[in-house]
């Protein structure tokens, strides 16, 4: 999951807080202290919750707070984190959902289901618009083209 916006950073905080009032009563349920075992396995359930919250936390706080006088560098491992890479970079600008649907003439709306959908019902066109909007650029990029994977695909 990420963190798109003020209300969805809030609510993690409270699941982050919730998570780590869990782990700190598990080590106070009398019943778990028979079982070692099973207690170790829901202390380890419960602090990998919150270890993953403080990431989506910390990369949200990373983008709000970036300078506004410097480029940043958003790194994506393939295409299909594209999408991940454009609402990052309109929450680094602070721009919020509203001004960028104003911007690009279209509604709030369209533009959270945009979001909601990781750009699935966008157009090509729309990407590259929004790309300019937002200043994304690419600084390189290496296109591999996979050979099995397209075999793998036409078999299926």
């Amino acid at each position: 999951m990420m963190i798109k916006n003020e209300q969805e950073y809030q609510n993690t905080l409270d699941c982050l807080r919730r998570f780590e009032k869990s782990v700190g009563e598990l080590a106070s349920n009398e019943s778990l202290k028979a079982e070692p075992v099973r207690s170790q396995l829901y202390r380890d359930s419960y602090q990998s919750q919150v270890e993953e919250l403080q990431a989506e936390i910390a990369e949200y706080e990373r983008l709000i707070n970036c300078p506004q006088n410097q480029p940043i560098s958003i790194k994506i491992e393939s295409m299909n984190k594209l999408p991940d890479a454009l609402i990052k970079a309109r929450i680094a600008a602070q721009i919020t959902q509203q001004e960028l649907a104003d911007i690009l003439g279209i509604s709030e709306q369209q533009v959270m289901q945009y979001e909601d959908t990781d750009y699935q019902c966008a157009s090509f066109g729309e990407i590259l618009e929004l790309c300019t909007v937002l200043g994304v650029e690419f600084e390189s990029a290496i296109v591999r083209v996979d050979f099995e994977e397209i075999a793998a695909v036409k078999q299926s």
